[in-house]
């Protein structure tokens, strides 16, 4: 122990009292003073000397730097280059240098300085190795990328015109098919490399908006052929690659029964069917006391992924339109108008109800009619056609796609696709004997032999009604007239003929632009004495302008969370089914 109180080494004496040095802590010599300490004693003869040397002089810090002291400075240099060079990545990366700017200063001080430029050219200690510049270990990666996944659709994408599985009797088609399509889509969603891939990692349908198309106002001016146009054609061939929209016809005479099906899945969910349609219209005649059951009933068969457009009724004829939801934006307001073809008014068991709207730039006008009824009243039925056709005041608000091919006194010219459809009540003129001896001998759906007796195809090659309709192919038994319950026709004592009384027609301003996929009946619904007709059909879609009254996304609210929560109480009770079925076995086994 020194004179002092602190420790200093055994064959180095204390300062003298007197001496000018200060009365700091004796520090030890680096190996360069040692060195030269050693070369002097041997020059001097031996004689051992007190002096005891200093580091270089540092400049002085700023004072945003901490005052800490030159061991720990050094310190944290020699760790900070122990962390640099260490391949392993087991110290830290360059952090230390660039949080401690003092420890740059005294690490670029100390290399400077003439003593380690000296110990880094000669000498037994640092002539091997050069304290050159410190350089960073390549970043290497640890294991190969994982290949991009073709089938990167979001959960909302892959249910996409899907049918929904909850319905079991329903195959669900292959998800590569569905990945690759989707992802093919997205290569003409974005105007650039950015947004494409924009696209793919978030798989959103939102478009970048540049300032320079913002001061040009071309948002402003509706055009068909604007970029910013919310029913032009940059928004159509986002939502519609193909421009082809898929629409769902149903038609059914329910005869006023007030039992309504327990299950539609037949109806709007066959099972030949791969995806689902985009818009589902479904028209009745006769129908049941309980038109809002009647609704819940269909929105608890499309399921969550669908809602009602629109609605309207006349008497004991139903027409609604169900659309997908994420397609409401591009809807018009709809607008109905209805017809009588009684004498009196009142009654209205007969006469027609069309629903018009517009999506993006193609007008739609959907009828649906129940005509009189008699097997030789041919005239008659002609003579509600015509009145329909000039009394059904349509469109109301909805602008004219095409103002100079319409005729005020035909509503079917004023719109681009009309789909009409109802029991026509149009007969076999034959006998009923003669009529199951064709349908005998009929084979491979060839129901020609019917047809020549068909009044509706007669009329229709005279052009005294539907004139400019066309209907495809049938192909099954006719409709008209079953006992209830069962597939035998009318045993009563009337024995009425079979006909196909329920039809489904459609017209186009141009031919080509409307494509039939499917036309038959739905022989598993037997609660009426007719058989329901469906049709499926793909229609070309044209871009719109901005004049186009929306809707606004509304539909009815209520009606979609009576169905959904009907839905989720019928999945539970089938489970609950299910349980107790597979309970049940068990324990007859055991």
């Amino acid at each position: 122990m020194s004179e002092d109180g602190e420790n200093g080494p055994p064959h180095l004496s204390s300062p003298a009292k007197g001496n000018s040095v200060s009365h700091e802590r004796t520090r030890l010599p680096t190996p360069l003073t040692a060195r030269r300490l050693s070369k002097k004693n041997e020059d001097s003869g031996g004689e051992v000397t007190t002096f005891q040397p200093r580091p270089p002089s540092l400049p002085k810090l700023t004072r945003f730097v901490k005052s800490v002291s030159l061991e720990e400075r050094a310190r944290r240099v020699h760790s900070s280059q122990e962390s640099l060079s260490d391949r392993a990545e087991t110290g830290s990366s360059t952090d230390s240098l660039r949080e401690d700017p003092a420890a740059r200063l005294v690490f670029r001080n100390h290399r400077e300085s003439p003593e380690c430029r000296e110990s880094s050219l000669s000498g037994s200690d640092g002539g091997e190795e050069r304290a050159g510049v410190v350089r960073l270990s390549p970043l290497q990666p640890r294991g190969p990328l994982p290949a991009l996944d073709r089938s990167i659709a979001s959960a909302p994408l892959r249910t996409t015109n899907r049918i929904d599985r909850d319905c079991l009797d329903y195959k669900m088609p292959g998800k590569q098919k569905l990945g690759e399509r989707s992802h093919s889509q997205l290569e003409n969603m974005g105007s650039d490399d950015i947004s494409v891939d924009t696209l793919r990692s978030v798989y959103s349908v939102l478009s970048p908006i540049r300032p320079q198309d913002m001061r040009s106002r071309s948002f402003l001016e509706g055009s068909v052929l604007g970029s910013s146009a919310l029913l032009g054609a940059e928004e159509l061939d986002r939502y519609f690659p193909n421009r082809m929209l898929g629409i769902y016809v149903v038609t059914w005479n329910m005869q006023g029964e007030r039992c309504i099906p327990a299950n539609l899945n037949d109806l709007l969910l066959p099972t030949d069917s791969e995806f689902a349609q985009d818009f589902y219209v479904v028209g009745v005649q006769e129908g049941c006391q309980d038109k809002r059951e009647w609704e819940i009933c269909i929105q608890e068969t499309l399921g969550p992924h669908y809602v009602m457009l629109y609605a309207a009724s006349h008497g004991v004829l139903y027409l609604n339109v169900f659309t997908r939801r994420d397609l409401i934006w591009f809807c018009s307001a709809p607008e109905h108008s209805t017809v009588t073809t009684r004498i009196i008014s009142q009654i209205k068991t007969k006469g027609a109800l069309g629903i018009a709207l517009t999506f993006f730039g193609t007008s739609f006008l959907f009828i649906t009619s129940h005509f009189t009824s008699g097997d030789a009243k041919v005239y008659e039925r002609v003579l509600d056609y015509n009145k329909i056709i000039e009394a059904l005041t349509l469109p109301k608000n909805l602008p004219d796609t095409n103002p100079y091919r319409s005729d005020i006194s035909d509503v079917t010219s004023r719109f681009d696709q009309v789909f009409w459809f109802g029991d026509f009540n149009f007969r076999l003129s034959k006998e009923r004997a003669d009529v199951e001896a064709i349908m005998a001998r009929t084979v491979g759906g060839d129901m020609s032999a019917l047809l020549e007796h068909d009044q509706l195809s007669q009329e229709l090659k005279n052009g005294s009604i539907f004139k400019g309709f066309r209907e495809a192919p049938i192909r099954f038994f006719p409709t008209y007239k079953f006992d209830i319950g069962c597939d035998q026709y009318d045993t009563t004592s009337k024995q009425r003929t079979p006909s196909y009384t329920d039809r489904i027609l459609f017209k186009s301003r141009n031919p080509t632009e409307i494509k039939v996929v499917k036309y038959n009946s739905c022989s598993s619904v037997k609660t009426s004495d007719h058989r329901p007709v469906i049709g499926v059909f793909q229609v070309k879609l044209r871009p719109g302008r901005d004049n186009v009254p929306l809707c606004a996304g509304q539909f009815d609210r209520a009606l979609y969370l009576e169905g959904i929560k009907r839905r989720m109480a019928a999945r539970e009770l089938r489970r609950a089914k299910e349980r107790m079925t597979s309970t049940s076995t068990v324990c007859s086994v055991c």
